[in-house]
């Protein structure tokens, strides 16, 4: 028969009491992982919807700011070469290529194009020109038809 010392009993102790916080500490439950993704989940949903409002919002200053301002100049500078704006026919290419009338006091380009076209609204349709205005009596309109992409709704984006 062996007697026990002092201190096999710790080392007994010490050795129970390891192998149960290594059980415990060696991963993550099933549940606790749940959780984690639901968060994350919900996370990322309201991150996505509120960048997607910050977005849309965004695409209206756009094309707010450029049928108000960005276009200003180059129609002015165009109208002080020709004698005028460019007429509805014509529409914003007079911008872009000399139109065949007005080749000789055309001095342009006034905006840069990479393919040859007018630029698009953010929602990659062309901007509408007018001349003589409709809106603007004795000047210009130009608008975005807007998110629906649909002329003549309230959504549309002008220089009105």
């Amino acid at each position: 028969m062996r007697l026990l010392h002092s201190t096999d009993l710790s080392v007994d102790r010490v050795s129970t009491k390891g192998s149960v916080l290594q059980r415990r500490q060696a991963g993550f439950s099933l549940l606790e992982i749940l959780v984690v993704l639901a968060i994350i989940g919900l996370l990322v949903g309201l991150t996505v919807t509120k960048f997607t409002n910050v977005l849309g919002s965004n695409e209206k200053t756009v094309a707010g700011m450029f049928v108000k301002s960005s276009l200003q100049g180059p129609l002015m500078q165009y109208r002080l070469a020709t004698g005028d704006f460019p007429s509805t026919a014509e529409g914003l290419q007079a911008l872009i290529t000399a139109p065949a009338n007005k080749s000789a006091r055309w001095s342009g380009p006034y905006i840069e194009s990479k393919d040859g076209k007018p630029p698009l609204d953010p929602w990659l349709e062309p901007y509408q020109y007018r001349y003589p205005g409709t809106k603007n009596k004795g000047s210009y309109d130009i608008w975005s038809k807007g998110p629906d992409k649909a002329d003549g709704t309230d959504d549309d984006i002008g220089n009105w």
